[in-house]
C-alpha cells in the first residue's frame, strides 16, 4: 500500500508512479509532486459542467475527427511523481500514440481543469506549473464561482493569458480552430 496511505508523511518519502499504481482501482488520489492528495467527488454542479463542455469539445471533435477526447478518472502520467486525472484532455490525432491501455503517457494538447474548493490549488499552482512543462498547448481554467474561463496557451515553454471571458461571451480555442464555446450553454445548466 502507498507511504502515504500506511502513515508516512510526504515529508519523510516522497511517492512515486509504482506507489500510485498499488492503490485499488477508482481509489480518489492524484499524484502531485510526489504526494498522493485526495480528490473527493465533485458536485453535481460541476459534473453538470463538464458534461456539458465535454459534449460540446466532443461534437465538434466528432465533426472535425481531429482526435480524441476523453474525461476524468483518467490518469496522465508526466513524470514519475505527477499522475493527473484533469477533468477533460484531448489528444490530437497525430500523438494518439501517447494514449496507452492505463494511462496517458505525456502532455495531451489540451487540458481543461474546472476549479472545486478541494483542488483549485493544485490545478491554479502546481499543476498549471508541471502542464506547463510538460508542453500542454493550451490549459483552459474554468471557474463555476466566477463563471469564468481562463484560457493559457503554450508560447516558448510558458503558458501566456489568451483569453478571460465571462457570462455573455464565447471562450475561443487557439488549438482547435473553429471551436468556441457559449458560457451561457455551460454555466447555466
Amino acid at each position: 500500500m502507498s507511504k502515504l496511505l500506511t502513515g508516512l508523511s510526504e515529508r519523510e518519502t516522497a511517492c512515486t508512479y509504482e506507489d500510485y499504481c498499488k492503490l485499488p482501482e477508482g481509489a480518489p488520489y492524484q499524484l502531485i509532486g510526489g504526494e498522493l492528495v485526495m480528490t473527493p467527488a465533485p458536485g453535481t454542479y460541476h459534473q453538470l459542467i463538464s458534461s456539458e463542455l465535454e459534449y460540446q469539445l466532443k461534437s465538434f471533435n466528432y465533426e472535425k475527427n481531429a482526435g480524441v477526447v476523453l474525461d476524468a478518472p483518467v490518469d496522465v502520467y508526466l513524470g514519475e511523481s505527477e499522475t493527473y486525472q484533469p477533468d477533460i484532455v484531448f489528444i490530437s490525432s497525430k500523438r494518439k500514440g501517447i494514449i496507452e491501455p492505463e494511462r496517458i503517457n505525456g502532455s495531451p494538447d489540451l487540458v481543461v481543469e474546472i476549479l472545486s474548493p478541494s483542488t483549485a490549488y493544485y490545478d491554479l499552482r502546481k499543476k498549471f506549473k508541471v502542464y506547463e512543462k510538460s508542453g500542454v498547448q493550451e490549459y483552459w481554467i474554468v471557474d463555476p464561482g466566477e463563471k469564468s474561463v481562463q484560457v493559457f496557451v503554450l508560447n516558448n515553454g510558458k503558458f501566456a493569458l489568451d483569453q478571460e471571458v465571462g457570462i455573455g461571451a464565447a471562450v475561443h480555442s487557439r488549438l482547435l480552430e473553429g471551436f468556441a464555446v457559449d458560457l451561457e450553454s455551460i454555466f447555466t445548466v
